[in-house]
């Protein structure tokens, strides 16, 4: 991934924190501090270890360049950018407006997504500059191990090592955010995708507790794996290389080649769908491990119990999740009705969903019933599930909901997933907003609205807890709607509520039939 970022002229900002003094650049007038060890590299005698904390160097240290990404699945291509770039892969990066300490601005990390198998810190879409300067805030980025390095379930090896990860790098904001001008009391974590998944499991983790006192869940989603589930795929994985599922043997294979047998599980992972269920069917091999150490029980469940209710919680979802995977796989326009029939018996829940979202959407055609039932089963329902459980346990949540349509291709992306990404961050001209806004023109404009919506929402909240709409409540189930005039109304997606309601996402099981 890119690592030039223009950079302004001026004399190099240096901060000292615990492990030794940082020189850094300035980027747009903010100071910015690139591939920061959180933590000693996952390699050796360290692989599919809990993370360790980064030692401390003499003299100063440069921090101008982004660390290498931690080995990646081969979706969009994205496996060959780990390979060669070393191991030091638990890095974070810092862009502050007033890199002081005292300066007690609030802080912003964010977990990226990419289904907990592809994903850096380096992607430009991330790139916390703007979001830093006109929000006022500190931005943390940072990499956490992804695939089987960081959420298989192996024997000898702690699970989650992926969330152990992010928690290592919260406890290393917490230690040495001072000296960036950050408030180690006002940090809010936010996300997107399985960068969501994570914050909602993060949530609930107690060694996670106290390290953020707000959270941003964007698009949630309602992977949970039962630990024979996870085991199961460990084992399918290794079985491609010829070994045990065990920390022993997998250690003995190079990075990139364990990331290449999970691709090739993946791309077989149907003949596996009478163990693995609907995983099977669109595959997901890896997420949050329910193992009763790190996470003792789903998200939706924990908050239910209170687990969150310190915390203050925003979580939304896009309007239309689905469009963007119908775009990539060429299936927008194109669903049969076969089609159709088999994504609801296979994921609309209980065993009448097909018929209910048949009797909810009557004028649905293949195409629509497909996209509905998808965006779901995978982001809308675990998202709006999640506010539902945070407020039932004691908690406060805030529930939004996107629904300004990107403008590339004719409006073929809509409101789909990862949208957000690139308005949160105000990011437009590069990454994905190149491919879903497009390089300018007449879109611009109304994409600035809507990101400065967006941005605006998050700054406050990091900085007093309002984002500046309602709480969400069980009966009014106010939403904030995000377009280029936002408004604030009732919960949209009032059909597939009622279809959902009594779901419960619970950590997917392991199937007897082989």
């Amino acid at each position: 991934m890119t690592t030039a970022v223009p950079e302004t002229t001026g004399p190099p900002p240096e901060v000292r924190i615990a492990s030794g003094v940082l020189r850094g650049s300035t980027q747009e007038g903010v100071a910015v501090f690139r591939g920061i060890p959180f933590a000693e590299p996952p390699v050796g005698g360290l692989r599919f270890a809990a993370p360790r904390p980064a030692g401390r160097w003499e003299g100063v240290r440069e921090a101008v360049a982004y660390g290498p990404p931690p080995p990646q699945a081969a979706a969009f291509g994205m496996d060959a950018l780990s390979r060669g770039t070393g191991t030091d892969w638990l890095t974070v990066n810092v862009w502050s407006p007033e890199p002081r300490t005292g300066a007690g601005l609030p802080v912003l990390v964010w977990l990226h997504g990419g289904a907990y198998i592809v994903g850096t810190a380096a992607q430009p879409e991330y790139d916390g500059a703007r979001l830093a300067r006109e929000g006022g805030l500190v931005v943390v980025t940072f990499n956490y191990r992804l695939g089987i390095e960081g959420f298989a379930q192996i024997e000898g090896a702690p699970a989650n090592r992926g969330l152990l990860d992010q928690i290592a790098a919260l406890e290393w904001v917490r230690d040495n955010v001072r000296a960036f001008g950050g408030d180690p009391d006002r940090v809010t974590v936010f996300g997107q995708s399985a960068g969501a998944g994570s914050i909602a499991a993060l949530l609930t983790v107690p060694r996670a507790a106290g390290l953020f006192r707000r959270a941003v869940a964007q698009s949630v989603p309602g992977t949970f794996f039962s630990p024979e589930l996870a085991a199961d795929v460990t084992a399918a994985c290794a079985a491609e290389l010829g070994l045990r599922p065990t920390a022993a043997d997998l250690a003995t294979v190079a990075p990139d080649r364990l990331s290449a047998a999970g691709d090739a599980v993946g791309a077989k992972a149907a003949a596996f769908a009478g163990r693995w269920g609907s995983i099977a069917h669109r595959p997901i091999l890896f997420s949050p491990v329910v193992d009763g150490d790190v996470l003792s029980a789903t998200p939706w469940q924990a908050l239910a119990g209170g687990a969150g209710r310190d915390v203050d919680l925003v979580v939304g979802h896009t309007r239309d999740e689905q469009r963007l995977f119908d775009v990539v796989d060429g299936t927008l326009g194109q669903v049969t009705p076969e089609q159709a029939a088999t994504a609801l018996e296979r994921f609309a829940p209980g065993p009448d969903g097909a018929r209910r979202y048949r009797d909810a959407f009557p004028a649905a055609g293949p195409g629509e019933l497909y996209e509905l039932v998808n965006s779901d089963r995978l982001f809308r329902m675990p998202s709006l599930h999640l506010a539902t459980a945070q407020t039932a346990g004691g908690g406060r949540a805030h529930l939004y909901e996107l629904t300004w349509a990107a403008p590339a291709m004719g409006g073929a992306f809509g409101a789909c997933h990862g949208l957000d990404v690139p308005l949160v961050f105000g990011n437009l001209g590069s990454g994905l907003a190149t491919m879903m806004i497009g390089d300018g023109g007449g879109a611009r404009p109304a994409a600035e609205e809507v990101s400065a919506s967006l941005r605006a929402a998050w700054a406050a909240f990091a900085a007093h807890g309002d984002p500046g709409w309602p709480a969400y409540d069980a009966e009014q189930r106010l939403t904030r709607l995000f377009d280029t005039r936002p408004v604030t109304t009732a919960y949209p997606e009032e059909a597939s509520r009622l279809v959902w309601q009594d779901h419960v996402f619970a950590a997917l099981p392991l199937h007897g039939a082989p």
